[in-house]
């Protein structure tokens, strides 16, 4: 029998592998052009309007919390996502914040603020 780790324990790995790594908007950019196709940093740093060595450092902390892999294709490195439900995982905060900014603004409509609902 494996032993699950208390829930404590994943959650803080949790914080330290994943949620610091996509703290900053340009990782999440990088994932989703990743998740469109593997490629190498100078395509990525156009695609998401960053200069190449910001591209870098951001794919290093990526690849260091093991999102991405980096395959050497001669001179350059191919990124490519190392598992495709992160894509999916990101898609799932985007509705939870859409839907946030959502009711935020029906309740302001209302004259209502969020604060007084507590949300």
């Amino acid at each position: 029998m494996t032993d699950i780790p208390p829930l404590s324990q994943e959650v803080n790995q949790l914080h330290a592998d994943i949620c610091s790594a996509l703290a900053d908007p340009s990782r999440i950019l990088l994932i989703y052009a990743l998740a469109e196709k593997p490629s190498m940093v100078n395509e990525l740093a156009a695609a998401i309007g960053a200069s190449q060595p910001a591209t870098s450092r951001h794919l290093k902390v990526l690849r260091e919390r093991g999102l991405l892999t980096a395959t050497r294709q001669g001179a350059n490195v191919e990124y490519s996502l190392n598992d495709r439900r992160l894509v999916e995982a990101l898609d799932i905060l985007r509705l939870v914040l859409r839907d946030s900014v959502v009711y935020r603004a029906s309740l302001m409509e209302l004259g209502i603020s969020p604060a007084e609902t507590g949300t």
